[in-house]
């Protein structure tokens, strides 16, 4: 099994995926227990920009939200420089940002909140958004494959 993965995704890397994966649950439990509330990065972005009132305490959102790219520059400076490309329209990333913004407010929260948080703790409303994101992201890629021949 893990010989065909490794095959079919050549650039896989398994091992760094679930290092990530323990980082990210271990964040959202520490939230949980040690703050009482959820790691949803929507919530914690609206709370430092002003969006929204209440929530987790302002240093702490802001303290978590800045953490994400200083967890990214570490990570970096110690493994080196993890590749990415991005659209090179400044247009079409903030149309995408905005969109992904709209999203997260309209479904009470995001991937993170509800994937993360909400499953662990098998909230009705987090597994309902879960499916929603899931099946949104393959009908997403089926139409971009359809719409670009495969890329």
């Amino acid at each position: 099994m893990i010989e065909w993965f490794l095959h079919t995704f050549p650039h896989a890397q398994p091992l760094r995926g679930l290092a990530g994966g323990i980082l990210i649950g271990l964040a959202g439990a520490l939230m949980l227990l040690g703050a009482g509330r959820i790691a949803g990065i929507s919530g914690l972005t609206a709370r430092v920009t002003g969006l929204a009132k209440g929530g987790a305490p302002w240093p702490l959102a802001a303290l978590f939200i800045a953490g994400l790219p200083l967890g990214a520059l570490i990570v970096a400076a110690l493994t080196g420089p993890i590749p990415a490309q991005f659209p090179t329209s400044l247009i079409v990333l903030t149309l995408a940002g905005v969109i992904t913004g709209i999203g997260t407010r309209l479904g009470s929260g995001c991937t993170s909140g509800h994937g993360v948080c909400g499953l662990s703790r098998l909230s009705p409303r987090s597994i309902v958004a879960t499916l929603t994101f899931i099946a949104a992201g393959m009908v997403t890629v089926a139409l971009v494959n359809a719409l670009t021949a495969g890329g």
